[in-house]
């Protein structure tokens, strides 16, 4: 069962290969997979990634910055692999992301009618109605549950006979400019969304388990200039919200507080920083540009420490407002570049009261050089869904990710061909 928008014709035969590109504010990451022909389980065959420029929190401001960096993180995932590139599942970002609840009711026919796809598409544009402000776009509708002549609780009612159809449901929107914004930057690389799917949905993808998304879970993605927050609960996503806050705040702290070049400050972020505060205060030296500097981890931490509160403090906000703030009992799994950090797991279950820890990737074959760290887990998820996007237009009406994401695979746009290397 299929819950999309951007539904389009593609005009070229199914590609054997998945192609994810995160676009993040600091940095695009491009992950491909070659898709195997019996099991549709893809393989990471080719891996890329660019500094980006030209986004500001999460959205695009200059278009030209992150086309070049799409295109150069294609070309090395593209030398690496064997592989040209056209079409792939993009990410979104910012704070504009916004996610409803919503609810709706139809009647479907005379007492011998079976709910067909067109009753479901027909209730969800009934449910969306009015709901998401006309400059928004609807990226995806997540049906909780169907109710059908007053049963409740019905996952999916085709083939069911009845004469009122109810739903529940999620929806997902993202203003217009900023999605138009993003698919041109792509277009101007030479590359087709397939599909745009919020980047901390997509990192969800490829970290959570169906046993997590049954019971409770929230995926927390630090990114450079962004956190993303996915909640999940009985099989569904239930809360996505971002906040506009992210890892290089904490490397801009770091350059004001201890005085030191941004360059410097990303060094003792990566290397020297803990989210939580050590026992024995110690130096410890950061060699740049031919000399050596040295830093107190006791000011290194008090600096991390106190961002780390205002970014925990705000996701406390956020799962308040979903209603789930300490009652997620498969607790929360962090990803991003910032999940890199020592400690962090530490600091997240402490500030959340939730059991914590660092998301690892699933679901695909192949090793390559860092691709198991956390600041790729968009990526691949974005390559997972395309994986699953692809083998829906080869005719199959079964989403592998059905049930853990719930849709989000549409088309939205006329192919480009990117020019040879």
């Amino acid at each position: 069962m299929s819950h999309k928008r951007y539904t389009f014709n593609m005009q070229e035969a199914p590609s054997k290969y998945a192609v994810g590109i995160d676009i993040g504010t600091t940095t695009v990451r491009c992950v491909v997979g070659h898709i195997d022909g019996i099991t549709g389980v893809p393989t990471i065959v080719g891996v890329g990634s660019a500094a980006n420029n030209g986004m500001r929190k999460g959205t695009v401001v200059n278009l030209n910055g992150p086309a070049q960096a799409i295109d150069d993180a294609l070309g090395e995932a593209e030398r690496m692999s064997g592989y040209q590139v056209n079409i792939a599942t993009l990410s979104i970002n910012g704070a504009h992301i916004l996610s409803t609840h919503t609810d709706g009711m139809i009647a479907v026919g005379g007492a011998n009618h079976e709910i067909t796809e067109d009753d479901l598409s027909r209730i969800e544009e009934v449910a969306t109605l009015g709901k998401v402000p006309a400059n928004r776009e609807i990226l995806d509708v997540i049906p909780h549950a169907y109710k059908l002549d007053g049963q409740d609780n019905i996952k999916n009612p085709i083939g069911m006979t009845g004469t009122r159809l109810e739903i529940d449901a999620h929806v997902v929107s993202v203003l217009g400019p900023h999605l138009v914004n993003l698919q041109k930057t792509a277009e101007t690389a030479k590359v087709t969304p397939r599909s745009v799917i919020v980047a901390g949905v997509a990192a969800a993808r490829a970290v959570l388990n169906e046993g997590q998304i049954e019971n409770g879970v929230v995926l927390i993605d630090i990114g450079g200039a962004t956190t993303n927050i996915a909640i999940y609960e009985e099989g569904d996503l239930r809360y996505a919200a971002v906040i506009p806050i992210g890892g290089v705040n904490i490397t801009n702290d770091l350059a004001i507080g201890l005085k030191a070049d941004p360059e410097i400050a990303e060094i003792i972020k990566i290397e020297h920083a803990s989210a939580t505060s050590r026992k024995d205060a110690h130096e410890v030296s950061v060699k740049h540009g031919g000399h050596v500097y040295a830093f107190n981890t006791d000011e290194i931490d008090e600096i991390v420490e106190a961002r780390l509160e205002e970014i925990f403090e705000a996701i406390n906000k956020e799962l308040k407002k979903a209603g789930r703030a300490g009652k997620l009992p498969s607790g929360a799994v962090l990803t991003g570049g910032s999940a890199q950090l020592k400690g962090i797991a530490e600091f997240s279950k402490n500030a959340l009261g939730l059991a914590a820890r660092i998301g690892v990737a699933s679901g695909y074959g192949g090793v390559a050089d860092n691709i198991d760290q956390p600041q790729y887990a968009t990526a691949i998820g974005l390559m997972l869904i395309d994986a699953e996007s692809a083998s829906a237009i080869r005719g199959s009406r079964k989403q592998a990710g059905k049930g853990i994401l719930s849709g989000g695979l549409g088309a939205l746009t006329k192919l480009f061909k990117r020019p040879s290397m």
